[in-house]
């Protein structure tokens, strides 16, 4: 890596993006002063998400000169990237470029440019927007670093593992994969073995691709924030147990960059302390995220990216607060699997055991244990087009939540394909479903069995 790179990439990381956010941040803050609604269902989000847009704004900046600077990965959204922190790599999520593009309305372009270059439209939207960036060099980011290893791990899907062979012949690039065998029941000692086993190849993989050893000390050190960054996540999220719920699952959605993008560092540690002494504030005070919250709803799957905002306005304007959702949970779930004392086992036990890899026994039970511990009267299940394996098996949870009283609705869309999703359509069952929850004596409320 070239000196001259490196210290433009350090500038960049240290110096110039944190000035350009510190202005941002500043006139944001005067903007929003000017224009915020009176009119509103939802109350103004956390304070915090000023700075979370300064650490995504610099993270994302420094991005840019990161090529031939430092090694740069590209990962999935479950690999374990405690064994790249410490070889010092930037790290780039294809998935998470997807959302940034679906949440600022890109998407759809760059899903037609992969279409046209013969992508199938059964194909997942994140993977479609991923290749349309590659083939246009489109991207609201401006600009994303060429890898020089991508890393792959299968717990959330198959999917990843054809996308990044094709990414892998397309960059000529080295490919690591990291195979998770689907977990029924508790994974076994040959389950974990077999994994540490891949994790070990791994790290000694991108350990050349760096060309530096990796420092056991600095993984264990780094399995040890990455836990603490998960359970400081989980403590956010549990702020919501509070009634009215201080921010919501939309909310959520947001703040889950840090988790993604910078697990396993201080930056995003430091982030979650401020923003869980700021819900835990809201709380104590009875600051809600919605201003009338009457009912309470769990969501299953991924977010719809593109509908983030007429979504959140349509639920709170009939006081319904999106209070917890299956998917941000992932990242807090299995924190305690984490351990710095056998890091290896650790992260094979932690990284076999997220929701999307387990069997719908296991998801019955999380999605049970959620809707009683946020108080929850009803389930909405986002049937996604793009993501099979999250939805496989959804009209099965809706049967047996209903059964414990639960109402559900099953919602068909996509979390980042825009073509999926009818929007008069959508409105006209929410409403009719946030109907349902209303008695024509006005005396009962919430849960009713069905």
């Amino acid at each position: 890596m070239s000196g001259p790179r490196r210290l433009r990439y350090e500038l960049a990381r240290r110096v110039v993006g944190p000035v350009l956010v510190w202005a941002g941040g500043l006139a944001s803050w005067w903007r929003g002063r000017r224009r915020q609604s009176q009119a509103s269902p939802l109350r103004p989000p956390p304070a915090s998400t000023r700075r979370l847009k300064g650490i995504s704004a610099v993270h994302f900046l420094s991005g840019r000169y990161a090529e031939g600077a430092v090694p740069v990965a590209w990962v999935t959204s479950g690999s374990p990237v405690e064994l790249l922190r410490p070889l010092g790599y930037y790290l780039v999520y294809p998935e998470n470029h997807g959302a940034i593009c679906g949440a600022a309305h890109r998407s759809s372009e760059l899903i037609a440019a992969a279409e046209e270059a013969l992508f199938s439209q059964d194909l997942c939207s994140y993977a479609r927007t991923d290749f349309g960036a590659l083939i246009t060099g489109q991207t609201p980011l401006g600009r994303i670093p060429k890898p020089d290893l991508l890393f792959c791990c299968t717990n959330i899907c198959q999917t990843v593992l054809y996308w990044y062979r094709e990414l892998a012949r397309r960059l000529r690039v080295p490919l690591v994969v990291v195979d998770t065998p689907r977990v029924y029941g508790d994974p076994d000692r040959a389950h974990l073995d077999y994994v540490v086993g891949q994790l070990r190849e791994a790290a000694r993989e991108a350990a050349r691709v760096a060309r530096r050893p990796l420092d056991e000390e600095r993984l264990a050190e780094t399995v040890r924030m990455a836990r603490e960054s998960c359970l400081l996540w989980g403590e956010c999220l549990a702020t919501n147990q509070a009634r009215p719920a201080p921010w919501t699952a939309f909310d959520s959605f947001i703040h889950m960059v840090p988790i993604v993008a910078l697990r396993g560092t201080e930056t995003c540690n430091a982030y979650y302390r401020t923003l869980l002494a700021e819900l835990r504030r809201r709380a104590t005070h009875g600051i809600g995220g919605v201003k009338q919250e009457r009912f309470r709803l769990l969501w299953d799957n991924l977010p719809l990216w593109n509908e983030m905002r007429p979504l959140s306005r349509l639920l709170a304007a009939e006081g319904f607060a999106l209070v917890a959702a299956t998917y941000t949970n992932a990242w807090a779930e299995t924190a305690t699997s984490l351990a710095a004392e056998d890091p290896w086992e650790g992260m094979a036990l932690a990284y076999s055991s997220v929701i999307l890899n387990r069997d719908l026994d296991h998801r019955l039970r999380l999605t049970r244990e959620m809707a009683r511990t946020y108080a929850c009267d009803g389930v909405v299940l986002h049937s996604n087009r793009s993501c099979k394996t999250y939805s496989v098996g959804q009209l099965e949870l809706r049967r047996h939540l209903a059964d414990d009283g639960y109402r559900a609705l099953v919602l068909e869309a996509d979390h980042a394909d825009p073509r999926a999703y009818a929007a008069s359509q959508a409105e006209t069952r929410l409403k009719a479903f946030m109907e349902s929850f209303e008695t024509t004596s006005g005396v009962s409320r919430g849960r009713v069995r069905v």
